[in-house]
């Protein structure tokens, strides 16, 4: 049935956005670690990852909310 393939992909990114989202944690840690240390190009290096792990993960969201039948914010 094709609804089964749409909750094989749902679930996909759902996993998908957790794992984003662990990454970005572990980016803001290196970026708190960095500061404490006075390392600011490092710092800010791990700060714009988080930031673009953090857009990623939005957009896993909003697909796997779309495949739910959510509307998408």
């Amino acid at each position: 049935m094709a609804t089964d393939g749409i909750e094989e992909v749902r679930t996909a990114l759902e996993a998908l956005e957790e794992r984003l989202a662990e990454l970005a944690l572990d980016h803001l840690r290196q970026a708190a670690e960095a500061e404490a240390a006075a390392a600011r190009d490092e710092r800010d290096h791990w700060l714009a990852e988080e930031r673009r792990l953090t857009r990623a993960r939005r957009a896993v969201a909003r697909a796997a909310a779309l495949l739910r039948g959510e509307p998408a914010d």
